[in-house]
């Protein structure tokens, strides 16, 4: 194993039988299907902006033996699941690091400032560190009900990103917009929306995240909430992926799934014609952990003047914007930021618009932008594209 980082004859590795009983009880064995073939390492983004790549075969092979992790590597993952789309055994290669982290937090060792993170969702049932009582403050003009089962069919949950930051709030002002342009009736709840648990699930703190889905599928349960429709795609990835069902009719959708449907439909209508050449960048949550691709590029195919040119990457290739695996708490250093690679690959394309569906990839981007200095270039969530056509 020529990459293992702890040299033969300078250090004494020792093996840990609980804890290679515990990760297999946490990875179901996921780990042990690895054969060290290395792709994962040369796929892995971090080897186009660092000298020294993030080696997530020694991980693997750490989690095979029982064996700590002790350099903060483990945290550098941003769980794209680019490795995964490659790897030839089909490894769980996400839930592998999640349970590492697990172990680590277990052991009192999680990556600095993430503690933080997680007692504001203790306190403040959100990972921003804001008053809850702030949650709604965002739509005091848009006059949106609370949900009602018997008067809604959908439940619009917001999430605590576009609760709170300021940019990702005209991304949920622009998708009540596109809904009421399309007569659906919808609700939301306000102050009472509880965290989704995400950001928890991504550090790999399993059993707070636990505790969390439970509190959140309460509230759910309580409200009646059957379709959901979500902001990110990380709320929506966490809603159909590591919740138990509500009941059988409950049914989380991302909101360009839902917009699609309305299109076909022809509930949803674009009168405007606008007159711009976009790209699109596929969020890894909803592209390449989910398979939705083609949703939300129906969506700008439809609205008049638009003309959609694909980057270098897209779709199962596309590159991570760096916000995930809990990497919004993290400081990445400037010149390691895979956003930076995108919005260059964006710009070649010629378009005039850099599109996206998440808000972690709207805030990396942007920062990205910024740094760039581009004229005439912009970054723009699919709902603020769309609701300028209708």
């Amino acid at each position: 194993m020529p990459d293992f980082e702890q040299a033969v004859g300078e250090e004494v590795l020792l093996m840990d039988d609980e804890l290679w009983e515990r990760l297999i009880e946490l990875t179901d064995g996921a780990a042990a299907q690895c054969f060290q073939c290395g792709v994962c390492t040369a796929i892995c983004p971090w080897g186009l902006v660092r000298q020294k790549p993030l080696s997530v075969r020694t991980l693997m092979r750490q989690a095979q033996l029982g064996l700590q992790e002790k350099n903060g590597s483990l945290w550098l993952c941003t769980t794209c699941a680019q490795c995964e789309t490659y790897c030839p055994r089909g490894v769980n290669i996400v839930d592998v690091f999640r349970s590492l982290r697990t172990v680590a937090w277990e052991n009192h060792n999680p990556e600095k400032g993430l503690p933080s993170m997680l007692w504001s969702i203790f306190w403040n049932d959100n990972p921003w560190s804001q008053p809850p009582t702030q949650r709604a403050l965002w739509a005091n003009n848009l006059d949106i009900p609370i949900f009602n089962p018997q008067k809604h069919e959908v439940m619009l949950y917001i999430g605590c990103t576009s609760s709170y930051d300021q940019r990702a709030q005209k991304i949920a002002s622009a998708l009540v917009h596109l809904l009421r342009g399309a007569g659906v009736k919808f609700g939301f709840l306000g102050e009472e929306e509880p965290c989704c648990g995400e950001a928890v699930l991504s550090v790999g703190h399993k059993q707070y995240f636990e505790e969390v889905a439970k509190k959140t599928a309460q509230v759910f349960e309580k409200r009646g909430v059957a379709q959901l429709v979500t902001i990110s795609p990380h709320c929506y990835d966490v809603f159909l992926n590591y919740y138990t069902p509500l009941s059988s009719d409950f049914q989380p959708l991302h909101y360009t799934q839902y917009l699609g449907n309305l299109i076909t439909d022809g509930r949803l209508r674009f009168n405007g014609s606008l007159d711009l050449q976009v790209t699109f960048q596929d969020p890894c949550y909803l592209g390449r952990i989910n398979g939705v691709y083609q949703a939300p590029r129906e969506i700008l195919k439809s609205i008049p003047g638009v003309e959609l040119v694909e980057m270098e990457n897209s779709a199962e290739e596309a590159l991570c914007c760096g916000g995930g695996g809990g990497r919004m708490w993290l400081e990445t250093p400037l010149d390691e930021r895979f956003s930076d690679l995108r919005v260059e690959q964006a710009v070649k394309t010629g378009a005039e618009v850099l599109a996206t569906a998440c808000p972690f990839c709207v805030a990396c981007l942007e920062d990205s932008l910024k740094v760039r200095k581009t004229e005439r270039f912009q970054v723009r969530d699919i709902a603020e594209i769309a609701v300028r056509a209708l």
